[in-house]
């Protein structure tokens, strides 16, 4: 990494642009909600996030996504007292939070332009919307560093960025209508935060069903101290991919909102007969003509190249929309070492099985040859691979009958959290649960009985009070398996179990998790099949305000 004072870019890669510089001094915020800046001529995004059209829209749904936080202060703040009142993306507990991460001083300069572009799937051109590249280049820092990321959307819609498993402050968290205004067309916003834990994320939109174009990329924070004894490392981003093939997300979306109650011959975008043991039986919603390893599919595969004998970190990202994936690497074990960005007691495996949103990192150690590292689409029958390659020999045929994915295949319930980060015991203060509940019939998912309504994001919110311990029941009534996604915070597993943000919740099924309310705000929960999320599958954290 460039050091303090440098500065870098990568020429190749349009849409992301990355610069070191010195840190920038701010005064502490007022008690108003708004940030005071000193006046050193750098752009904050309390300054200059926004345009000031944006500023002054009509009320129209738009119009209230567009004045965001401020009106998730105006419905916090306006309700009868016997509603409960929750602290706002701006507000003191918010700030003070961040400056007790303290961090590094080091900042990281990103520009991320989001703009319409096409890709090449080995041979078939697809339009869609992207960061330059797809997935975008790796943003890199080390853990206490502040990154500072500008958005410039060059799209025809609105949209955000989401740092997807970072326990960072509420008003960088990306949500438009939770957490801030939504970054319009042709406008700019920047993110500022601390990245106090290091680990393996991503990033992506949190508008609509923009997550399933070319609209992501992965965040590796470094840890300063880390642990692990390695060579070299691979950053493998998993995904499904039909944007610009057989339609849009929104297309897709669309017609997903319809039901089945007409659609039980199949067709269109819906996908019939997808079943996995594993996940509980149906697999998933959607057909995708491509999976994807790096934005590349297996006619045309990422070769990663080095030498036998040597150990590999490989940091794997599921960035798809409607696809779990089982992962494995020809004639090797992988020994697992994190979900999720934690460390893990390690466990040596034949394959990973990995959720949409989910991040697993795992060591391996080389062998002679070339290797296929596949990425089977469970329950669907199809694949993603790339290429391991560290001495002669032919390039692997794409294949699914790889013998390691039928062997052992991990999932977060044989993980433990390494004794570094399991949480304190301590009395739970607070219980909650999150029933999840819906069908494909109806499409009609939901979170204890509501489906979640941008114009009235606070109804049915799940409310806690900093400093509590919290138990969290998530219940799935449903007859399909969710990936269900905490922002903000990083919660254990009971029993023990792996630190996470991201987990698989089985059909008819629970899961129960503690975390401790450490992190004030407005957090997003749902469901991370996007088009579920977009159906419903999503309530609000928020803490009580004092």
């Amino acid at each position: 990494m460039p050091l303090l004072g440098e500065h870098w870019s990568d020429a190749t890669a349009p849409g992301l642009h990355l610069h070191r510089t010195a840190p920038t001094l701010h005064s502490d915020a007022d008690d108003r909600g708004t940030v005071v800046t000193e006046d050193t001529g750098i752009d904050t995004p309390e300054r200059t996030g926004m345009t000031p059209a944006s500023r002054s829209p009509s009320m129209t749904r738009r119009g209230f996504l567009a004045v965001g936080t401020g009106t998730i202060a105006a419905v916090a703040l306006a309700s009868c007292a016997t509603r409960p009142r929750y602290v706002t993306p701006t507000g003191a507990p918010v700030r003070q939070a961040e400056r007790a991460r303290g961090g590094t001083g080091r900042v990281a300069r990103v520009d991320l332009v989001a703009a319409p572009t096409q890709i090449d799937l080995a041979g078939t051109t697809a339009k869609t919307w992207s960061f330059g590249p797809v997935p975008a280049p790796t943003i890199r820092l080390t853990a206490g560093d502040t990154l500072r990321a500008t958005v410039r959307n060059r799209l025809p819609a609105d949209t955000s960025v989401h740092w997807h498993g970072l326990a960072l402050r509420n008003d960088m968290d990306g949500v438009p209508g939770a957490t801030q205004a939504p970054i319009g067309a042709g406008e700019d916003f920047t993110y500022e935060f601390v990245t106090a834990q290091p680990g393996t994320y991503w990033f992506h939109p949190h508008v609509g069903a923009q997550l399933d174009r070319g609209l992501y990329g992965a965040l590796i924070v470094d840890d300063p101290d880390e642990p692990l004894a390695y060579d070299e490392e691979w950053v493998v981003i998993l995904d499904d991919w039909l944007d610009g093939v057989t339609g849009t997300p929104d297309e897709v979306l669309e017609e997903l909102r319809g039901g089945m109650g007409g659609m039980m011959g199949g067709g269109g975008h819906m996908m019939m007969g997808a079943r996995s043991a594993l996940l509980g039986g149906d697999a998933g919603d959607v057909f995708y003509p491509h999976y994807l390893i790096n934005g590349r599919p297996p006619a045309d595969p990422e070769t990663f190249t080095s030498t036998p004998g040597r150990r590999l970190r490989i940091r794997i990202i599921n960035a798809g929309s409607d696809t779990a994936f089982r992962v494995a690497l020809g004639g090797h074990k992988l020994t697992v070492t994190h979900s999720d960005g934690f460390p893990v007691d390690p466990v040596e495996t034949d394959a990973i099985l990995i959720g949409m949103g989910e991040r697993y990192d795992a060591l391996v150690t080389l062998r002679d040859g070339a290797f296929p590292l596949v990425a089977a689409a469970e329950g669907k029958g199809e694949m993603a691979q790339a290429i391991v390659r560290t001495g002669s020999g032919d390039t692997p045929r794409a294949s699914a009958t790889l013998p390691e994915l039928s062997g052992s295949v991990l999932t977060a319930s044989g993980l433990a959290a390494d004794r570094s980060v399991v949480l304190p015991t301590r009395a739970v203060d607070r219980e909650l649960t999150a029933t999840l509940s819906g069908s494909m019939m109806g499409y009609d998912w939901a979170i204890n009985g509501r489906r979640f309504d941008p114009v009235e994001p606070l109804a049915g919110a799940l409310g806690v009070t900093q400093g509590e311990r919290v138990r969290l029941r998530i219940e799935n009534t449903t007859q399909m398996w969710h990936p269900f996604h905490l922002h903000g915070h990083t919660y254990q597993h009971s029993g023990a179990g792996p630190r996470k943000d991201t987990s698989i919740i089985l059909p008819g099924k629970s899961l129960t998790v503690e975390f401790d309310a450490d992190n004030p705000g407005l957090w997003a929960a749902h469901c991370h099949n996007i088009y579920h999320a977009e159906a419903g599958m999503m309530t609000i954290l928020g803490y009580h305000a004092a």
